[in-house]
């Protein structure tokens, strides 16, 4: 009898352990946090100042490996070692995020970033970040939220993620195994507070400014494909240009254009910020090689935002890109046809910011409004991920998750925050209700949320203060037999989307502050 007791004990021990584990991990990190910010003025425009800066958020490549079969995975059990360049017995991996588990990088091609653009009237100060990753999970932008000092007396803060899916893995899926997390606790903290840094010294650098708007709603579609049918994109480049007004240079760019940064593709072991690197470049030092110059750059410092790019937006390998100085066509993974792609993004911003439609401003009020939301965690491997620690993000409620959505207006422009991976008909039209549905519904999210947003410039910044996935209409919602189309396979986006009331609910949600901020 003492032994089945022990037993039993030991048992019961173990499954308290086991639940209070399970339960810590879902458990609420935020519990007392919300937003529910509302400012919103008829007031006289008011003078502009504007600051950026940039800090480089590169890890430190520690041991590199020895990939055998060439596979881009690191498979000991095939052979695959490791190079202990620290002696210390263990391998000190840097997990790149996107595409596989077991990819870890081999060095630095080009330094990643947290790049920051501040913008004050006077009474409003917003701090928006374009922070090279994967994906940044709310949770952690609340830590760097609750990390600014109050006298920088910014009242909103705005982290989107690239969705570089060449950088370290900020999410945890992505590491040595399924059920192992690749995010490295250091190495986020060394990304947290390399961001609270440079939005402080984005403060610091605060200028009076002019602000120029201007955008391309058509060539960027030659740069980008959709790969899930219905075919819609959201190609439009939209620019934001500062300038001193004292000593008429550019203090900083922003640009935003919907594509995934993953030109570079799978089998890439080199830390990069893929496109968005060459953009930033080019806009900031202009496109010239051995001499010959296609633009000018503008200097300052270049903040890049991606927009509704679910779908999935992409470059493929099998996607060609011409070099903008030879015209030849550049495929498969390639830091040449990356770059050409950056390029020649750049060009048509630097373009664009030379037409006779750009819009200047030199006074503007900051109108706002951000929300806390809640969508229901349905997806059951997000589950697992959660309960287990692989995903830190917590749950409010009985598995719901926290997350957050916004609107502003600057000017002639009007914005909205995504908190993931939204699909473009969402945005811009075309959601549909085709064969094979999983729910035999008249599509839900319509109209399309650009038609609510008011103003000649129309900003969708994806990715932004959080990572919940795709973003999928409902009506085109697929995980069961038949498929879309007749199919012979379900769609990608479904197995990584927290659920099918996503959609729904992200929409009337902004529908709900877009009303509100244009006094419906």
């Amino acid at each position: 009898m003492k032994i089945i007791k022990r037993i039993l004990i030991g048992i019961a021990i173990f499954l308290i352990i086991g639940f209070g584990y399970l339960y810590n991990n879902i458990s609420d990190r935020h519990p007392d946090y919300t937003i529910d910010l509302v400012i919103n003025t008829t007031d006289a425009p008011r003078e502009i100042k504007v600051g950026f800066a940039k800090i480089s958020i590169s890890p430190e490549i520690i041991d590199t490996w020895n990939d055998v079969d060439g596979n881009a995975k690191y498979d000991p059990e095939k052979g695959d070692s490791y190079n202990d360049l620290n002696g210390n017995g263990e391998f000190d991996a840097v997990w790149i995020a996107g595409f596989h588990n077991r990819r870890p990088a081999q060095g630095i091609h080009d330094d990643i970033w947290a790049r920051v653009m501040i913008v004050d009237d006077g009474r409003t100060r917003i701090a928006i970040v374009g922070l090279d990753a994967v994906g940044f999970l709310h949770d952690e932008v609340v830590d760097i939220r609750k990390a600014l000092p109050e006298d920088l007396d910014i009242d909103y803060t705005i982290v989107c993620s690239t969705h570089n899916h060449e950088g370290p893995d900020l999410v945890g899926i992505w590491g040595e195994s399924p059920f192992k997390s690749g995010v490295d606790a250091e190495y986020m903290e060394y990304v947290k507070d390399n961001t609270v840094t440079a939005i402080q010294r984005a403060v610091e650098n605060l200028r009076p400014a002019k602000l120029r708007f201007a955008q391309d709603l058509e060539n960027g579609a030659n740069f980008v494909m959709d790969t899930r049918l219905p075919e819609e994109m959201d190609p439009g480049i939209r620019i934001i240009q500062a300038i001193d007004l004292e000593a008429d240079t550019t203090l900083g760019s922003l640009i935003s254009w919907g594509n995934h940064p993953e030109t570079l593709w799978s089998d890439n072991l080199l830390i990069s910020s893929d496109f968005p690197h060459y953009i930033r470049e080019s806009v900031e030092k202009g496109i010239n090689r051995n001499g010959k110059v296609l633009a000018e750059g503008l200097g300052g410092i270049a903040v890049y935002i991606s927009s509704s790019v679910g779908g999935l937006m992409t470059t493929r390998p099998s996607f060609s890109i011409p070099d903008p100085f030879t015209g030849e066509n550049l495929s498969g993974a390639t830091f040449e046809k990356t770059e050409a792609q950056g390029q020649q993004i750049g060009l048509l911003v630097l373009n664009a910011l030379k037409s006779d439609k750009v819009v200047e401003i030199e006074k503007a009020n900051i109108n706002l409004i951000a929300k806390t939301i809640s969508i229901p965690l349905e997806n059951n491997n997000f589950k697992l991920g959660f309960a287990l620690g692989v995903i830190n993000h917590g749950t409010m409620g009985w598995m719901n998750v926290r997350t957050e959505v916004s609107a502003f207006k600057i000017g002639p422009a009007s914005f909205i925050t995504v908190p993931g991976e939204i699909y473009p008909e969402i945005v811009n039209g075309g959601v549909v209700s085709p064969p094979g549905q999983d729910y035999r519904i008249s599509p839900l999210e319509v109209p399309p949320l650009r038609s609510f947003m008011s103003g000649k410039f129309k900003f969708v910044f994806g990715l932004a203060n959080d990572e919940i996935g795709y973003i999928i209409p409902k009506s085109e919602w697929d995980e069961e037999p038949p498929y879309l189309y007749n199919d012979n396979d379900s769609p990608y986006g479904e197995e990584n989307s927290l659920g099918p009331e996503t959609g729904p609910i992200v929409y009337n949600r902004i529908v709900e502050l877009l009303r509100i901020l244009n006094n419906e």
